[in-house]
């Protein structure tokens, strides 16, 4: 047990110095800082329930190297959203503006929410009036009342 124990320590060691320090994502860290910034507002067209930082599609590594290659242009970044929204549509945002053509997705989910609640009440307010015991005639009530007195002279 303690050879294993010292091997697996004397591998960790030599394993170790084989790790090196890690490559600078840019050479210009100002235009990394702008990319992640702008790619945290943009949504993978690929997976598309993650910003475009944190994907890890080819697609994703593109438009990056797009974004980087704007920046590095000089664009700044409206005029860059702007090239991106006018090339792949609004849904390129992943915070899309509210105006008439996104309206159902900004206000669609509580248009379904009221309109299930509202369908929720009325199948609950017609359960209550069908449950609602029937009236009874003169001739069920009595056999009632005479059903009610022979169960309690049994007991």
């Amino acid at each position: 047990m303690k050879y294993w124990l010292a091997f697996l320590l004397a591998l960790q060691c030599a394993l170790s110095s084989f790790a090196g320090e890690a490559p600078p994502l840019a050479e210009d860290p100002v235009v990394e800082q702008r990319l992640m910034v702008i790619s945290e507002e943009l949504r993978c067209l690929v997976c598309q329930n993650e910003t475009l930082a944190a994907s890890r599609a080819d697609l994703a590594q593109d438009l990056r190297r797009e974004v980087r290659t704007l920046i590095k242009s000089g664009k700044t970044d409206p005029e860059i959203m702007e090239f991106l929204v006018s090339r792949y549509g609004d849904f390129v945002r992943y915070r899309p503006p509210v105006k008439p053509t996104t309206w159902l997705l900004w206000f669609g989910p509580f248009i379904l929410l009221i309109a299930g609640i509202v369908v929720l009440v009325r199948v609950v307010r017609r359960n209550q009036r069908s449950s609602a015991a029937p009236e009874m005639d003169a001739a069920q009530r009595a056999k009632a009342q005479s059903l009610l007195q022979d169960s309690e002279t049994r007991s």
